[in-house]
């Protein structure tokens, strides 16, 4: 850790950078918001990291207290990657700044969106007023995983898993459909229709469910000088 970069300021924003700004840092931590994970996991939600600057990424932040490595008992017999709780403190962080770059008025170079991102990115979408009165468990399947969606008191939960009881259960088999869905690029009965897409429950469930995460305007491109 001595050769580690710091910007060597005082100011606690620079000490926060120089503890989760190094590249890909703040991506595993993305991966880690919504459970623990093994490392073989971490690679297919971080595909184009190696597995040498992953694992350098992973004993970084675990020194620096943001994750922890724990074994699970048999018969699974194997490490996962947690946050701490201090760690998991950066969620709100981690949401704030992608609903920053959400409005970017340049739309991101790649289209390739992993399944715990696009859930993720509900919660920088969610619009508490649109959900005034509106309770409800929901499951989004990703090419058969599962994940719950609770709205309840005008908030959102994610988690890995199923749930139970949901109003509708919208299924897609990768997560950039599924993407396309959300953002209203792949109208639902265009999805529907073309099987792109299917939902256990009523249509109008997944459509108020969807209503919940309009996508923001984006930040207009400045003039040139």
């Amino acid at each position: 850790m001595g050769s580690k970069r710091s910007y060597g300021e005082a100011c606690r924003f620079a000490y926060a950078l120089d503890l989760i700004g190094e590249r890909w840092a703040l991506l595993v931590v993305r991966e880690l918001l919504l459970g623990p994970k093994r490392f073989t996991d971490l690679r297919e939600g971080l595909p184009h990291a190696s597995p040498n600057i992953l694992s350098e990424r992973l004993r970084e932040l675990e020194a620096n207290g943001v994750v922890r490595r724990r074994e699970l008992p048999p018969p699974a017999a194997t490490h996962v990657y947690e946050l701490t709780e201090w760690g998991a403190e950066l969620e709100p962080i981690v949401t704030r700044l992608g609903a920053w770059g959400a409005r970017s008025p340049l739309p991101p170079q790649s289209q390739e969106i992993g399944a715990d991102s696009i859930v993720l990115a509900l919660r920088s979408l969610f619009d508490p007023a649109r959900a005034n009165g509106a309770e409800g468990t929901y499951e989004l399947r990703v090419g058969g995983d599962p994940y719950a969606v609770r709205v309840s008191g005008g908030e959102l939960e994610l988690s890995r898993g199923p749930a139970e009881d949901p109003a509708v259960a919208i299924a897609a088999p990768d997560a950039g459909t599924l993407a396309a869905v959300l953002t209203g690029e792949l109208p639902l009965e265009q999805a529907l229709g073309s099987g792109a897409v299917e939902i256990e429950g009523g249509k109008r469930d997944a459509r108020r469910f969807l209503a919940l995460f309009p996508m923001p305007e984006p930040c207009p491109a400045s003039e040139p000088a």
